[in-house]
């Protein structure tokens, strides 16, 4: 394992908090007597590319310094490979890091964990889901809250800093349940009416929103949660429950878990890790031990 690691930063990520946070990580991992250097991109399949060579060529590890979009990207130079991944958590939503307990907005602190784990020889090998060529690490979403992410992604700049909440008002003002086909683990294919379905691998999208609460991301499974069909009230009712994981006992919402899940639906496109994947049908298959990342082991 060589000593030279190489810091993979979204300058732009959480507002140009990325730039900031690359310093003092640096700082922390020179400190710890590792040789840095720095990777940008361009735009993202550049940044991308940039990182599979650092990959290829053997840094010792890849520490992405952003949000959950560059650690998507960081996910597709290191998945499959013995090169580990470490974050940097500076951007919005951060559920990538949340999932595994990392530090959020702190960079120096995330960057000791990486270079304690680099150290000790450690990390956590944890799995990752994969939808043909695309690897994610939190989780795949369906439904309201991608036509959300639909609609957010085609509003672009219009709404300013409001375009989620501008767009989610948006979708529920069109509320209608999905006719879905669902097949968990190749069996039989279940007719399911739901508002939305989420695949995860980890337990939180949007920031924080614990849509598969009880989700492990090193069992080998994905968590499935089916919201189904109901109306804008009881939607708005339980919602709020979703930042506390507690919604998963409400009666409209059904918990399954399986290696892989195969979901089919019309007009709807699936988003993972906050990134458009395509659209249904889509298969998502969990890959166990697919990354070692530089976090705490449980």
């Amino acid at each position: 394992m060589t000593s030279e690691i190489t810091l993979f930063v979204n300058p732009t990520a959480g507002r140009g908090r990325g730039a900031g946070a690359a310093r003092p990580a640096a700082r922390v991992l020179r400190d710890a007597g590792y040789s840095v250097r720095t990777v940008l991109g361009e735009d993202a399949p550049d940044a991308l590319r940039r990182a599979r060579e650092a990959v290829a060529g053997g840094t010792g590890g890849l520490i992405a310094v952003g949000g959950d979009g560059l650690v998507s990207l960081a996910l597709q130079a290191v998945a499959g490979t013995p090169t580990p991944l470490g974050v940097v958590a500076v951007g919005t939503g951060n559920d990538f890091a949340r999932s595994l307990r990392l530090p959020v907005r702190d960079p120096a602190a995330a960057a000791r964990i990486a270079a304690d784990a680099l150290k000790g020889g450690g990390g956590r090998e944890i799995d990752l889901g994969r939808v043909g060529d695309r690897w994610f690490g939190t989780v795949l979403a369906s439904g309201f809250d991608s036509r959300v992410s639909e609609r957010g992604n085609r509003m672009g700049r219009i709404a300013g800093r409001f375009t989620y909440e501008a767009a989610l008002l948006a979708e529920l003002a069109a509320l209608r349940p999905v006719p879905y086909r669902l097949t968990l683990d190749g069996g039989r294919t279940r007719a399911v009416e739901a508002i939305l379905i989420a695949v995860g691998n980890g337990d939180s999208y949007g920031g924080g929103m614990r849509i598969c609460a009880g989700a492990v991301p090193d069992d080998g499974l994905l968590d499935v949660i089916v919201v189904a069909a109901c109306s804008r009230t009881t939607l708005l009712r339980v919602f709020p429950r979703v930042y506390r994981g507690t919604h998963l006992g409400h009666p409209k919402v059904t918990v399954y878990r399986a290696r892989s899940v195969a979901l089919a639906a019309e007009g709807l496109t699936g988003w993972a890790d906050g990134e458009r994947v395509g659209p249904l049908p889509l298969t998502a298959e969990c890959v166990p031990a697919a990354v070692r990342v530089l976090a705490h082991r449980e």
